[in-house]
């Protein structure tokens, strides 16, 4: 699971538990203003697919956690409850996406989308 905090026009993302070893990642800090949307993932596994693994983990149907090259860009990913997943787009940043697991999907979309809203004036 990867826990969040929003503060100084920032979104810092903590990568939880054993996570962080499937990871090889603990930390990852993104401006608001380089974010350009988020969204719940309701079926992560069926976006899964494709993507060459360059760091972390990927055990198919259990966890995809760390980071993966696309044709369109790189992806960081922490997911292994595809239930509770988000994206969260990027510009402008190393990789394209982050799709991580989250208490709260609705919740975290929400605040988050806040957030950059007010940011953004």
């Amino acid at each position: 699971m990867t826990d969040y905090e929003i503060h100084d026009g920032k979104l810092e993302l903590t990568v939880e538990g054993a996570d962080k070893i499937w990871a090889l990642k603990s930390h990852l800090t993104v401006p608001l203003d380089d974010i350009t949307g988020v969204r719940s993932v309701v079926d992560a596994q069926a976006e899964i697919s494709g993507g060459v693994k360059l760091g972390g983990s990927r055990i198919p149907g259990v966890i995809q956690a760390g980071s993966f090259v696309y044709s369109d860009g790189s992806m960081f990913w922490d997911v292994h409850r595809p239930g509770h997943a988000i994206e969260i787009s990027l510009q402008h940043e190393h990789y394209r996406a982050l799709v991580v697991d989250v208490e709260d999907s609705a919740a975290a979309v929400e605040e988050i989308s806040q957030a950059i809203a007010a940011s953004r004036g």
